[in-house]
């Protein structure tokens, strides 16, 4: 899941915006999509069919690296599902990198008032892409820094040779207030750049600070970036209370790490985006998409992130198949492939519809779990908030009310935002989202069914509302 930045419309607008919902909705929305439109959220609010998908893919299937036989089964599993459906599937092939955990341990063998002959057990995970210790593992004193910065001053010849512990914190106050994809972008930093940062210092390995909220003793992994021109190291993650009892330690005195990981590189891979079409009966040319990412982190089953974005996407033709409702444009669903370590089904998803990228009308993307939607998201011209007062009118029974312009909103969809796409999300209440998220404990019993079936709602509600819209989305 990649870090976006916000941009947020006034309270004024908001209000003015819900002041003037009668008009705004005769002129782009006829009456009878209105109508349709409270009838699909009420059916999707009583649906359990994102529900059912979310558990298949989770309990049934599991976690879905890419590259991994659950990936390809979960691809094969939702070209199936959306083929019931009566959609029009295809499998858009890619070539995608296959990246395997192995073995992850992490002891501390020297530290200050350490009883003769023991040592200190470390919970900790190699981050996404790391290269491999010694099979034997590697021992070395640990250096701790708060970030990039501080490791920069230190200088090379107190960091050669030792473990970097970067010991950044995640703002646990920052998320509980409301803001967690905020908190989350100023701790992915490190996690991104550390490990380059400190190989560039000559470092033996680099541990990160887990990037989440959670404090139940458990490393939350994701992506990192090696440096063409900068010796790679193994890189890792170690959970919040290991890395307070390193930091207090070290403060102390010396500390040694003993680290095996034994990851591995393998080449690339064949993978593919589902995408499956819900043809429209007036423009079906014109494409609504609707959309989460398939592959997931392999330490839990990627419930939050994201077999539920895919789940309440594949049901926005479900509920319109319910209710007998054909939308005039196309409603396009596509489960893309490789969002976590590459982001190689978005990419190439955009690059091959470059030529008709006039005809993608918008995109929808849920990738930020299902906790209870506010209201929605978009990326794209101010004046597309004169199209959601409408949907948000009908959508408010269930609180989902709020407008906000960001400048994206979503990592797959997120190369169509840059061409010009009009973009849409839920927005979403991450307050706890990052105590889940890419760590072990992101399984299907965290999903709240009633939060679930809001995201459907949501998914299903603007979908139709866009693909029925009366007027061209500014762009």
């Amino acid at each position: 899941m990649k870090v976006i930045s916000a941009l947020v419309l006034s309270a004024s607008l908001i209000v003015n915006l819900t002041a003037q919902q009668a008009g705004l909705a005769s002129a782009i929305y006829s009456e009878r999509t209105l109508t349709q439109l409270r009838s699909i959220q009420e059916a999707a609010l009583k649906s359990d069919y994102a529900l059912k998908q979310t558990s298949f893919l989770t309990n049934n299937i599991g976690p879905r690296l890419t590259g991994s036989p659950q990936a390809q089964r979960a691809v094969d599993y939702v070209a199936d599902e959306m083929r019931k459906l009566g959609l029009e599937v295809r499998l858009q092939k890619l070539t995608v990198p296959h990246w395997v955990r192995g073995t992850e341990t992490g002891e501390l063998v020297e530290f200050p008032g350490v009883a003769a002959g023991t040592k200190q057990n470390v919970v900790l995970t190699a981050l996404g892409g790391s290269i491999a210790t010694p099979e034997t593992g590697l021992t070395a004193e640990v250096v701790v820094v708060d970030g990039v910065a501080e490791l920069a001053a230190l200088g090379r010849e107190r960091v050669q040779g030792k473990i970097v512990l970067f010991n950044g914190k995640f703002d646990s106050e920052l998320a509980a207030s409301g803001f967690g994809i905020q908190a989350y972008g100023q701790a992915v930093a490190v996690r991104s750049e550390g490990p380059a940062a400190a190989g560039r210092m000559g470092a033996a390995a680099a541990v990160i600070r887990s990037t989440g909220g959670a404090r139940n003793r458990l490393a939350h992994t994701g992506g990192m970036r090696y440096r063409p021109d900068v010796p790679k190291i193994p890189a890792a993650a170690v959970s919040f209370e290991d890395a307070e009892m390193i930091a207090a330690l070290a403060a102390q005195g010396t500390v040694k790490m003993r680290l095996v990981l034994t990851p591995k590189t393998l080449p690339d891979t064949t993978s593919y985006n589902v995408i499956a079409d819900l043809k429209g009966s007036e423009l079906p040319d014109e494409v609504v998409i609707v959309s989460g990412h398939l592959d997931s982190w392999d330490l839990g089953t990627g419930a939050l992130d994201d077999a539920v974005g895919v789940a309440v996407s594949m049901q926005v033709p479900f509920i319109l198949k319910s209710l007998d409702l054909t939308p005039k444009r196309t409603i396009r669903v596509i489960a893309y492939m490789n969002e976590e370590n590459g982001l190689v089904g978005g990419t190439e998803y955009a690059r091959e519809q470059a030529p008709n990228i006039g005809k993608h009308f918008a995109a929808i993307e849920s990738d930020l779990g299902a906790s209870h939607p506010v209201g929605i998201l978009f990326a794209g011209k101010a004046d597309i908030a004169n199209f959601l007062a409408p949907i948000t009118n009908v959508l408010s029974k269930q609180g989902a009310r709020i407008v906000q312009q960001q400048g994206g909103v979503g990592a797959d969809i997120g190369p169509l935002t840059q061409q010009g796409v009009p973009s849409f999300a839920p927005f979403f209440d991450t307050r706890t989202y990052f105590d889940y998220h890419h760590t072990a404990a992101d399984t299907f019993d965290k999903v709240d069914p009633k939060h679930l079936a809001e995201v459907g709602s949501l998914m299903a509600v603007l979908a139709y509302g866009l693909a029925n819209a009366e007027k061209p989305l500014p762009r």
